[in-house]
Order: structure tokens, then C-alpha cells, then sequence
């Protein structure tokens, strides 16, 4: 009876008196200089403002879909954040705010108060792109 036990244990594609961890691929030795770095990610923006700017986008988002309960088709397609900051005041931001949402029919004064609110000290998002190799003028990443 323990000869078919080990038999199994064979079959099932191990060599007898080797353990399930002995069989394990071992990583590559390292030479005793190298040290192991945590893996980590650079990221250009500050975490803090993208939260905030996801949390805004979000919020927009939430507001948009209360104003125009039951009249989804003449909600806009979107609210460009960043058309908004490149405006020079809150009255242009507003009248800017109330030509997107004329077609609204519930009462958008809060809405805009509240998002020029908001976009009180959250920056422009900058457009990450590589610079064209045939364009002398494009700035070095």
C-alpha cells in the first residue's frame, strides 16, 4: 500500500523525497553589490491636486445628472474644467457656465456658485506629450 502512495505522489509530476518547495523556480542570484529598490512610479503631479480635480469631475458629474433629472438627451456632453480655468474671472467663468447649461430648465445659480467655488485654487491640468522629434521648438522630457 505506501508503494502506491508514492507512485501517486510521481505521477503527479514530482520527483520521490522532493517537496512542493524544492520544486519552485528560484529567482536569479544577485551579485552582492546590487541592492534591491523599491519599484516605484514617477509621477509629475501632485497626487493631492489630482484627487482634488477627480473629486470635482465627480461632483460636476453628480450635479449635472440632479439638474437634468428626467431630461438626460440636453445634458452637455461636458463641463471642460480647464476651459474654465483658462478664463481670467468668475464672470467670465459664470456666463461661460450658464451658455452651457441654457438648456436647463431647473435652477443652475447654486450649481455655478458652488463649482466657481471649487475651481478656486485647483490648477490647470497640463497634456503630458512626448515632443515630436522633428520639432526643434518642443521642450526636452
Amino acid at each position: 500500500m505506501a508503494a502506491n502512495r508514492v507512485g501517486r505522489r510521481q505521477g503527479r509530476g514530482g520527483s520521490p523525497g522532493r517537496s512542493p518547495a524544492a520544486r519552485r523556480p528560484q529567482p536569479p542570484a544577485r551579485s552582492p553589490g546590487l541592492q534591491r529598490r523599491p519599484a516605484r512610479v514617477t509621477v509629475k503631479y501632485n497626487r493631492r491636486e489630482l484627487q482634488r480635480r477627480l473629486d470635482t469631475e465627480q461632483w460636476i458629474d453628480g450635479r449635472l445628472e440632479e439638474l437634468y433629472r428626467g431630461r438626460e438627451g440636453e445634458m452637455p456632453d461636458e463641463v471642460n474644467i480647464d476651459d474654465l480655468l483658462e478664463l481670467e474671472t468668475d464672470e467670465e467663468r459664470a456666463q461661460k457656465l450658464q451658455g452651457i447649461l441654457k438648456s436647463c430648465t431647473a435652477d443652475t445659480e447654486d450649481f455655478i456658485r458652488e463649482l466657481l467655488a471649487q475651481l478656486k485654487g485647483l490648477p490647470k491640468q497640463q497634456v503630458l506629450q512626448r515632443p515630436s522629434p522633428e520639432d526643434p521648438h518642443s521642450p526636452p522630457l
